[in-house]
């Protein structure tokens, strides 16, 4: 990955590189989540793992504890999502050093320019949204840092994730309390989710891209 102040050049797109590519779509995207054979290492989730619990009189707790406040309380909870955002970008370094950005931007160009005004570059980032809200805040940045899409761009990408971000976790975890009780298909809420999103991104699209608009400062 780049420093943040010069773009390191590219490895030609190879075969490898769209290999590399879906493996870590595999991975980001949930689809071994509940999976009970060996092949659930291929889950983002399962390679992130848990703490272990420190045993309590009544019951386990990690080492947060409970009923922390404030900024001491706040400060455990950012080490408990440092693990989530290193595994994500050492992920993506891997990737990339095999060619599987540039794979993912000449693949899916197609369907995030004219759908969003985006680079297809920033598709690994959008599916590991899909799954986890930390590692795809943390590769936008570095994407952004590498000078692989604009401000402009990060602006509307980050819309597209903010909505409904962890789409697929949440909705198949908090949601499945609802599916009970639903009267249509259960995947017909999660379509108008992803319809929403891109309403959203759209919205935001138009407005950094008004006629008029200051140019953000470099």
């Amino acid at each position: 990955m780049g420093n943040g102040t010069q773009q390191l050049p590219r490895r030609p797109v190879t075969w490898v590189s769209y290999v590399a590519l879906v493996i870590a779509i595999v991975v980001f995207s949930g689809v071994f989540a509940t999976a009970v054979g060996w092949w659930k290492i291929f889950d983002f989730t399962v390679l992130l793992g848990s703490f272990g619990s420190i045993k309590g009189p009544e019951a386990n707790f990690i080492f947060r504890g409970v009923g922390g406040t404030g900024a001491r309380d706040g400060f455990l909870f950012s080490i408990s999502l440092m693990p989530a955002v290193i595994l994500a970008l050492g992920i993506v370094s891997i990737v990339e050093s095999l060619g599987g950005l540039a794979a993912a931007e000449k693949m899916m160009n197609p369907l995030f320019k004219p759908v969003v005004g985006i680079p297809g570059i920033v598709g690994l980032a959008f599916i590991t949204s899909l799954q986890s809200t930390d590692g795809s805040a943390a590769m936008t940045k570095q994407l952004f840092d590498d000078k692989e899409i604009t401000d402009n761009e990060r602006t509307i990408f980050a819309q597209l994730m903010f909505s409904a971000n962890g789409t697929v976790t949440n909705y198949f975890s908090s949601g499945a309390a609802l599916f009970p009780f639903l009267t249509l298909p259960i995947i017909l809420p999660l379509v108008v989710l992803f319809i929403f999103k891109i309403f959203g991104a759209n919205v935001i699209r138009f407005i950094v891209n008004m006629p008029g608009k200051r140019a953000p400062v470099a």
